[in-house]
């Protein structure tokens, strides 16, 4: 039975092109850029949504036209960091396009999205942190082993939760103190693992042999045996959270952001926790140095005279 009209055999061969060309380009994106599976699988969703907003050939589109685009994106409410990406996806394919002499030129060159408001992460302060730290008692003691090393390393070393779930043995060094990291754009760094969390590791992988195959290689595995997934910490991380009375969600970001913003109030080094979190760009850091400045308008308001009478206006 017919499930309808087909397309003309012109539709139906532009289509097959624009896929073919899509998955070219994530092809490169994974094989060539090291690009990860999430960010591949969200230009994958962004360059489908644009194949499906222009249906003619790739050369015909022109810088108007992707204005267009994220105009009517824009008035349809998606956020802006959302059409950020989708430009930048697209900007990326068309510039692979023309990089393959498939089109003349890039109709999404020097577009940029609406501007976002820059959230600041809510933060933990140091007694918070020390609660989510704490062991639990009343788990199995494997699975309280395993739990307790995911939790300090992802605040001794600021660990990304795709880097903590990508970790191999040979990425642990705890007799120096560091572990090897492999992070975004497959930009490898080493990072200082504190005491506490050295010795949460080496618990761990005392009875991670009672999990684990002896040929296996990842760090953290679950019960079956297998390399720990994303999901399934994020669901202990929340867990802890809740197990410890926090007033917040913990999740594995929040103990990076943890991780700096206490480094940073400690040290003030800009650039050596860029590094330790493995960000390409200052800017990207630089969030933290908002946090920093909130801490210090905490201080000055608790502890000037002036601040003190600004809080209290029948006092001169």
């Amino acid at each position: 039975m017919s499930s309808g009209p087909n397309p003309p055999p012109e539709a139906a061969a532009e289509t097959t092109a624009h896929d073919a060309d899509i998955a070219a380009f994530l092809a490169h994106l994974r094989d060539v850029r090291g690009h990860s599976p999430h960010t591949i699988k969200a230009y994958q969703r962004d360059l489908a949504h644009l194949r499906r907003l222009h249906s003619g050939p790739w050369d015909q589109l022109k810088a108007a036209d992707m204005r267009r685009i994220a105009g009517q994106l824009a008035r349809q409410g998606h956020h802006p960091r959302s059409i950020q990406r989708f430009l930048s996806a697209a900007r990326g394919f068309f510039a692979h396009q023309v990089e393959h002499r498939r089109m003349p030129a890039n109709p999404a060159a020097g577009l940029r999205g609406p501007r976002a408001g820059r959230a600041l992460p809510r933060d933990l302060d140091v007694d918070q942190t020390q609660q989510a730290l704490t062991p639990a008692e009343d788990l199995d003691p494997i699975l309280a082993a395993r739990d307790q090393a995911m939790l300090e390393l992802l605040y001794s070393s600021g660990l990304r939760l795709s880097e903590l779930t990508g970790l191999d043995l040979t990425d642990l060094d705890l007799d120096a103190g560091l572990v090897r990291v492999l992070g975004k754009g497959r930009r490898e760094r080493s990072v200082p693992v504190g005491r506490m969390a050295r010795d949460a590791l080496r618990n761990w992988l005392k009875c991670r042999g009672d999990w684990a195959a002896p040929d296996a290689h990842a760090v953290f595995v679950s019960r079956r045996g297998q390399r720990i997934g994303n999901r399934a910490v994020q669901r202990r991380v929340a867990e802890a959270g809740r197990r410890a009375g926090l007033d917040v969600r913990l999740h594995p970001h929040r103990l990076r952001h943890a991780f700096a913003s206490h480094l940073l109030e400690s040290s003030g080094d800009l650039r050596a926790i860029q590094e330790l979190l493995g960000h390409a760009n200052l800017e990207t850091t630089q969030i933290y140095t908002h946090l920093d400045y909130q801490h210090l308008a905490q201080v000055y308001d608790a502890a000037h005279p002036r601040a003190r009478r600004d809080r209290s206006p029948g006092k001169r």
